[in-house]
């Protein structure tokens, strides 16, 4: 509210003033600020969630989508590979199976370092659950897929993406809403 935002202004000018003037030491006023100012941030998200009425599956975790796109044919293996691809995305992020999309374009016109040699481009979209272990272990996986039709190691490229509530469209909303 206006009132509050007023308040909290004041109130660390005010704590900048002592500390410029030199009437609070620099660990003071550091930890002085930073918990005010976690207070009234809880404070104000409250205020907003208790206004706003979210759909039920904003509190759904969201899902991982993995699209690859290769210029190897996978041939009958295919459906096979996106499954094992789908398995994989839950053992290493967490995430329900349930939740998981795959969706593999194969026989693509993909170039990497100017060659058309066995190759593959990946983005894997997820609410949360991007981190640098699971991320290295999903990329190891695909791999291991994939290296039996002829893609190297160090022709695969996957981007990873954590993507804001807001910004996945799922059951005609959004899951922040």
């Amino acid at each position: 509210t206006m009132r509050s935002t007023v308040g909290a202004t004041v109130y660390l000018v005010s704590l900048l003033m002592l500390h410029l003037s030199g009437r609070t030491s620099g660990w003071f006023f550091k930890s002085v600020t930073k918990r005010y100012l976690s207070s009234t941030a809880q404070k104000m998200t409250t205020e907003t969630t208790n206004t706003i009425k979210a759909h039920p599956f904003c509190d759904l975790p969201g899902d991982p989508s993995l699209i690859l796109t290769t210029n190897v044919d996978l041939g009958d293996k295919k459906m096979e590979i996106m499954k094992a691809c789908s398995k994989a995305i839950c053992a290493r992020t967490g995430k329900p199976e349930s939740y998981i999309a795959v969706a593999i374009n194969d026989k693509a016109d993909v170039i990497f370092g100017g060659s058309d040699e066995p190759t593959c481009l990946g983005c894997l979209y997820s609410i949360g659950a991007i981190a640098q272990e699971s991320n290295g272990g999903i990329t190891a996986d695909v791999t291991d897929l994939l290296e039996p039709f002829g893609v190297a190691e160090n022709r695969i490229y996957i981007n990873f993406f954590d993507m804001p509530r807001a910004n996945v469209g799922w059951s005609k909303r959004t899951f922040a809403g």
